[in-house]
């Protein structure tokens, strides 16, 4: 350690010189970054209900279907009709988008002089003017089941055009394109966005909102602390401009290797800006309170004693994000993982290289003042908070034990009271206009949620067809599906008008001559495979509620189940299956990576402190805090979604950094004194100083996503600042009862 102090101090323009010219070349590509907020590409591609979602993207004319919806007090005026056209054409000739369905082109199947007539449910080159054309319309709207309620809202205020995109195109351009283009047309009628393309651009927007609007406030807000703190130029400017590079690298390196940022990424900044920060600020308390006359030699000795707990320290919170990596089911989850820790890694090279080497040369030939800065100052800190924080310690351990303990026992019982949330419309708040357009669809057309049946096997077999209406009306008595589509309704229908009854024909002839007047509709290809072998039931869940979520699946495998057979084969995917996967998923995330988190951090800092025993000394604090996170998640009814089940390894790796440096401290200083009384003391004084700085500045940074326009954004940031405070209380509290309890019998301990 010494040597590579030496070194340090010996090339320091080499090492400012090289960090800057690499801080230009990253940062050079940051321009290119992009904003990937589909949450259907992390899945992985071998998971069941992705790959179909995916498959029927592919063989169905696209899966991911946005929805607009007009609202006026009466749908059925003429100039209402004119709009909804308007939009219509709008769509159909917009590049991306494969289908498009609005009441000004749906299919309609009528009876004529005893034959059946296939065509549009208006002419949309003579729209109904008059009111009795008009009423005549609405009458007949409503007398239908296909219409009510699916394309017209049971009001008559309100009414749909669904529009579905082309499988590989991308899909944020074109919702972007659709968006910008139907509000350039500036009707009269409320317009409302929804379905899940339309969500991905508004969360992109989001995510690039925050950047803009975060990043400086963190920075200004850690400033603020650190000025506090350290009340000089260098503790304000050094750890904010090595967290700084840190992020440059960090974005820059992303773009080079092709990946994009995403709801999850976009902490990255914020995150290395709070935790990054944290390195230089022991490297800095640590030189600030090292006595030598010759400044590059304090520099010297402070390096050669800090590296070691700062190295640590960054392992094991490279260790929190590593574990996402070998423990998450979400391919986005482990994208954060990995480079997030590469930016640990970079935080941790710069505070042990270009912080000592740029105090290095502005202090070069400077000598040391040792009554200012070898001392320990007084300050409100130390006299205020840290002396009487051991004064308590040393005559009350058992009393601080006993506190921890009935903390511990409250949130156990809270931590059953922990739900999790996957679905997208919870990441906006209630006056979020995405919010209030889910709001709308799912009052008045039945949600935005696609869900698709799949059935493999003969498309005009009786049979086939036969379970496929059994499967319609099955979904239908869920309570959260109210309206499905299939080429059986077709049939149905057209059986129905040719006075055979509203039934699925018997023979398969009857149904041939049927499915001859329905070539070349174009609603066709988005029911049926073009050699006949696969058929689709299209619907929508009305839902958010990840219960209802998991009891429509487990309801639909029962029907598969029991129904599917050789000659016809069922699957069921659509946004509740694969938010299903990610609800189970999340679960599976949490409990496997906080586990591997654990083991690791346990077997490291065992090796590296070569005591096995302190390493699960230092691990009980931050234990102990995630038990008390958990608790405080159930009791405030905050539930775990894909950014709150981060928090857990993150407190892992970011909070246990406080108890190394607090065990590695007291080791250093009982090994000289002897004395467990005056190692604490020691400890709690100077390492104590810089945890709690520490803590401040890094709570502050997350708590800075308290202004996210991302719900689960501002969770993850209220519950890791929580961790932090509890981690950092933990090291100073709880950690030295435990020392002090464990030395008894090495020395009795008198204050």
């Amino acid at each position: 350690m010494g040597k590579f102090a030496e070194s340090v101090v010996k090339f320091r323009w080499i090492i400012i010189i090289t960090v800057l010219g690499l801080t230009l070349i990253f940062g050079y590509q940051i321009k290119n970054l992009k904003i990937n907020s589909d949450v259907i590409s992390s899945l992985p591609d071998d998971d069941p209900a992705a790959s179909l979602y995916k498959k029927i993207g592919t063989q169905f004319g696209g899966n991911e279907m946005g929805m607009i919806v007009l609202e006026a007090d009466n749908i059925f005026k003429a100039e209402v009709l004119q709009h909804v056209k308007q939009i219509t054409d709008s769509l159909i000739i917009t590049k991306g988008i494969s289908t498009v369905t609005s009441l000004t082109n749906i299919i309609d199947i009528k009876n004529d002089d005893g034959g059946i007539e296939i065509g549009k449910l208006v002419d949309e080159y003579n729209l109904p003017k008059s009111k009795q054309q008009l009423d005549s319309l609405k009458a007949y709207v409503f007398s239908k089941e296909m219409y009510k309620g699916t394309i017209v809202s049971d009001d008559g205020t309100a009414t749909l055009i669904m529009f579905t995109m082309l499988d590989g195109d991308n899909k944020q351009a074109v919702a972007k394109n659709v968006k910008g283009k139907i509000e350039a047309l500036n009707l009269s009628e409320k317009l409302y966005f929804g379905g899940l393309p339309m969500m991905m651009i508004d969360v992109s927007d989001l995510i690039m909102a925050d950047i803009i609007w975060l990043l400086p406030l963190v920075f200004l807000l850690i400033a603020f602390v650190l000025l506090l703190s350290f009340r000089s130029a260098s503790g304000v400017i050094l750890p904010l401009l090595t967290a700084g590079i840190a992020v440059v690298w960090t974005l820059g390196i992303m773009v080079l290797a092709g990946y994009e940022l995403t709801m999850i990424s976009n902490e990255i900044p914020i995150i290395l800006l709070a935790v990054g920060s944290a390195y230089t600020i022991h490297v800095l308390n640590r030189i600030d309170q090292t006595k030598n006359n010759d400044h590059n030699k304090a520099v010297i000795k402070a390096l050669s004693y800090i590296i070691l707990p700062v190295l640590l320290a960054a392992v094991t919170t490279m260790i929190g994000f590593i574990s996402f990596i070998f423990g998450s089911y979400l391919t986005m989850i482990r994208d954060f993982g990995i480079f997030t820790a590469v930016g640990i890694s970079f935080s941790l090279l710069l505070s042990i290289t270009v912080v000592p080497a740029i105090i290095s040369v502005l202090s070069a030939n400077k000598k040391k003042d040792n009554e200012k800065t070898g001392s320990e100052k007084k300050s409100l800190l130390s006299n205020k908070v840290l002396k009487p924080l051991v004064s308590l310690l040393f005559k009350h351990p058992k009393y601080t034990l006993t506190a921890w303990g009935a903390l511990l026992a409250l949130s156990i019982v809270g931590m059953f009271l922990i739900k999790t949330s996957v679905n997208m419309a919870d990441y906006f708040k209630k006056d979020n206009p995405t919010k209030i357009s889910e709001d709308i669809m799912q009052k008045k057309f039945g949600g935005s949620l696609p869900v698709f049946v799949v059935f493999k096997g003969d498309m005009q077999s009786p049979d086939v067809l036969k379970t496929m209406m059994k499967a319609e009306n099955y979904m239908k008595q869920f309570p959260d599906i109210s309206n499905t589509q299939s080429i059986a309704d077709l049939i149905e229908e057209m059986n129905n008008v040719m006075g055979e009854g509203k039934k699925i024909p018997d023979e398969k002839a009857k149904i041939e001559q049927l499915w001859f007047l329905l070539d070349g509709q174009d609603i066709m290809p988005q029911l049926v495979t073009d050699n006949l072998d696969e058929g689709i039931i299209q619907s929508k869940f009305a839902s958010v509620e990840s219960k209802s979520i998991t009891d429509f699946v487990q309801y639909m495998d029962v029907f598969i189940k029991e129904n599917s057979t050789d000659n016809c084969k069922i699957e069921v995917t659509g946004m509740p299956s694969v938010y299903e996967k990610l609800n189970s998923s999340l679960l599976q995330s949490q409990f496997s990576s906080l586990i591997l988190a654990i083991i690791m951090v346990l077997i490291i800092v065992g090796i590296m402190m070569r005591s096995f025993a302190q390493g699960a000394f230092a691990t009980i604090p931050i234990l102990a805090t995630i038990a008390v996170l958990f608790g405080f998640m159930g009791f405030a009814g905050i539930s775990l979604d894909i950014a709150t089940v981060l928090v857990a390894s993150i407190a892992l790796g970011i909070g246990i950094d406080y108890s190394i440096h607090v065990i590695i401290h007291y080791n250093h200083v009982f090994k000289e004194t002897g004395d467990v009384n005056i190692a604490l003391e020691d400890t709690i004084m100077k390492s104590g100083k810089a945890v709690v700085i520490n803590v401040i500045s890094v709570a502050a940074g997350f708590l800075v996503l308290l202004f996210s326009q991302i719900v689960p954004l501002q969770n993850f940031g209220m519950l890791v600042a929580l961790s932090m405070f509890g981690s950092g209380l933990g090291a100073l509290t709880l950690l030295p009862v435990i020392l002090i309890l464990s030395n008894r019998k090495r020395k009795i301990i008198k204050y």
